[in-house]
Parts: C-alpha cells; sequence; structure tokens
C-alpha cells in the first residue's frame, strides 16, 4: 500500500472517528445524529477494510469491520430518513433489518466461497444491488420533500451533502460489481481514498460547524409549532442572543405574520387545491425563501404540509362535531378543507387527536347530545 493511500485513509478514518464522537456527545436525543454518528463509524470501518493491503487476503480480526461496512448503505439510508423525514421514528425493526443486511453480506461474501459448492457471484451482486437500492432510497428522501421543506439551511444541504454522499457510495458499490476482489489496481484504490477523504471532509464541514463555546451544531429534535420566534431553534445553531439591530427585521415580519394569518384564518387559503409556498409568497407579495423562513422561524414549523395542515385539520374537527353537519360523509368534509386523499388526511388526523375521524365524530356528537339532554 502507497504512502499516499495510507495518508489519505489514516486522515479520513480519523475524521470520521472524530466526527462520529462529536455527534454522539452533543446529539444523542437527535435521531439524525445518531445515525449521522453511526454512518461515520461504518464509513470509517469500509475506508480500512478496503485498503489494498487487505485485499488479497481478507484477515479474521478485520471481520466485524467488514460486518459495520456491511450494514453501512442502511444506516445511510435511515439517515436521510431521520434528516429530512419529520414523521421519521427509529423502530427496533430498523435494527432487525441492519442485521438482515449484514447477514446477507457475510453469505455473500464469505460462507458461499466457503463451501466451493455455489458461485458467489449471483449472492455478491444481490447483495451490491440491496446497497444500491439502499442509496436510490435515501435520494428520495433527500429529493421527495424539498418543495414542501421550511428550514432554509435543511434545504441546501439536501444538495449538498447526502445527495453528494449516496452518488459516491453508489459509485463504490458499482465498482466493486465491476472489479471484483480488487482487480482495479492501484490507481483504483488511490482514487477510491482521495474520494473518501473529500467526501469525509466535506461530511465534517457541513455538519460539524462548531459554536463558540465548543457546542456541536446539529439538528434538533423537533420544533414545537406556535412558539415565539426567540424559542424556535434553527436547522444549525441554537437561538442566539437578540440583536438590537434586528429591530427593523422583526417589524416586518410582524405585518407579514398578521397578513399571513388573514390569508389562512379568514380567506382559507388553506382549502385553494394544490396550493404550494410559492402560490401562498405570491399571496403575500414576498418570495418564496422569506415565506418559509417566516414560517420556520416565527411559527415554528418546519415543513409545509403540517402548516396547512394545522388550519385543515381545525376546520374538519369543527365540521365533524358539528350535529347539522352529521350526514356528511368525512371524505367530503376532509376534501373541502383542501386535503386531496384519505390516506394522508386520516394520518395526520390520528396524528393530532389520537383517534380517527369517525372515532372523533362519534364522541363529539354524543356529548352534544348529552349536553343537549341536560
Amino acid at each position: 500500500m502507497s504512502l499516499i493511500e495510507v495518508a489519505l485513509r489514516g486522515g479520513a478514518v480519523v475524521l470520521l472517528l472524530l466526527i462520529a464522537a462529536l455527534l454522539l456527545r452533543d446529539a444523542r436525543r437527535v435521531p439524525a445524529g445518531v445515525f449521522a454518528a453511526l454512518f461515520a463509524l461504518g464509513a470509517a470501518a469500509y475506508t480500512i477494510v478496503s485498503a489494498s493491503v487487505f485485499a488479497p487476503v481478507p484477515s479474521l480480526w478485520l471481520l466485524p469491520l467488514r460486518m459495520i461496512g456491511m450494514g453501512n448503505p442502511l444506516v445511510f439510508c435511515l439517515f436521510a430518513a431521520a434528516l429530512f423525514d419529520d414523521d421519521f421514528k427509529p423502530s427496533w425493526l430498523h435494527a432487525v433489518a441492519w442485521l438482515a443486511m449484514v447477514a446477507f453480506g457475510l453469505v455473500s461474501c464469505f460462507l458461499i466461497d466457503a463451501t466451493f459448492l455455489i458461485d458467489a457471484a449471483p449472492a455478491r451482486w444481490a447483495f451490491s444491488a440491496l446497497g444500491l437500492a439502499c442509496n436510490a432510497l435515501a435520494v428520495w428522501y433527500v429529493l421527495a420533500g424539498r418543495a414542501i421543506d421550511l428550514v432554509e439551511e435543511r434545504r441546501r444541504l439536501r444538495g449538498v451533502l447526502v445527495v453528494v454522499l449516496a452518488l459516491y457510495s453508489a459509485a463504490i458499490i458499482a465498482s466493486e460489481i465491476a472489479l471484483p476482489g480488487g482487480s482495479g489496481g492501484p490507481i483504483l484504490y488511490l482514487a477510491n481514498g482521495i474520494g473518501l477523504l473529500t467526501l469525509t471532509v466535506v461530511f465534517a464541514v457541513v455538519l460539524l460547524s462548531v459554536s463558540g463555546d465548543g457546542a456541536l451544531i446539529s439538528l434538533p429534535a423537533s420544533a414545537a409549532p406556535l412558539q415565539a420566534a426567540s424559542e424556535v431553534t434553527s436547522f444549525y445553531r441554537p437561538a442566539a442572543a437578540p440583536d438590537p439591530g434586528d429591530q427593523v427585521g422583526r417589524d416586518d415580519d410582524t405585518g407579514l405574520l398578521a397578513a399571513l394569518r388573514r390569508l389562512m384564518e379568514y380567506d382559507r387559503a388553506y382549502r385553494e387545491e394544490g396550493l404550494s409556498i410559492g402560490g401562498l409568497a405570491a399571496k403575500l407579495g414576498i418570495p418564496e425563501h422569506g415565506l418559509r423562513r417566516l414560517i420556520n422561524r416565527s411559527l415554528g414549523y418546519r415543513n409545509f404540509n403540517a402548516f396547512l395542515n394545522r388550519y385543515r385539520l381545525d376546520d374538519v374537527t369543527a365540521a365533524l362535531a358539528d350535529p347539522a353537519q352529521e350526514a356528511v360523509p368525512i371524505l367530503t368534509i376532509a376534501m373541502d378543507a383542501g386535503f386531496q386523499s384519505l390516506g394522508p388526511f386520516n394520518r395526520a388526523f390520528k396524528a393530532q387527536t389520537g383517534m380517527t375521524p369517525s372515532e372523533f365524530r362519534r364522541l363529539q356528537l354524543s356529548r352534544t347530545d348529552r349536553a343537549a339532554a341536560e
């Protein structure tokens, strides 16, 4: 192994371990931070085991590192989900999926070869295809919600960090399919080392900007809607001390918030079919990024659909509790409030109320009947 490759891989490993340590220290309760740390550890493991010195005869002591690296495509997918999907919840099923992927990788790379009875190539291709599928799903998480993401820094991160990492991971998997067993030679190993170090630096710069007191700046676990602007934590940085020079901006925000509330509460803009951030911004006469900032930092919402659904669900719950609308189908009420289909409506309704729309209607109407009887 050349000294250049040693330096590149060694630097990447040290930086990845530092990233993992800082993330675990400062972001234990944040799913995105935890998965980012696990991904960094997996990347460090892969950086070690993919070195040219270990290519001819894989050493047994490297088996734990190989196992960690094998599950890293799934960890990357979970990292993207935790970072970009505000409804993502870690589950024990994710751990089971990781163990299954590692077991499949062990079978495809080691056990089948050891029997000398079965050609390992199809299994290895299947395992590589599974890794590519995990990367594709991660890219979907990155791209799917970008249009409704209200956190401007996170929107930039979608394009800068995760897509680049996904494409590079896919290139690594593809190179291992095309050039199995290190047949690519020293040039491939050197290129791999350069790419690993470059991506590690990008990963570090974007996720590990450090504040003045040395605390890791990372994604907050959640932001409760309708918080005061001074209480809402941004994507990267904790709430900063008030700046007297921002008073003009706060006055502008106050006027915009009043106009936004008029649009939503009196004009019921949320009922408009296909309402987008751009469409709502046009009604207010401000740019899209200005509306994103206003809703995110002043009202605490991280997702445009969650902001709209707050008004839609208020509309729906009022209608379901109204005895005069008892005969109106629930689907009709949901569509009139702005929901486009029954599935998202049912999920949003149960997440807010803890019951189905039918259960809610029966409960509210029974209370009304009892009150009338008394």
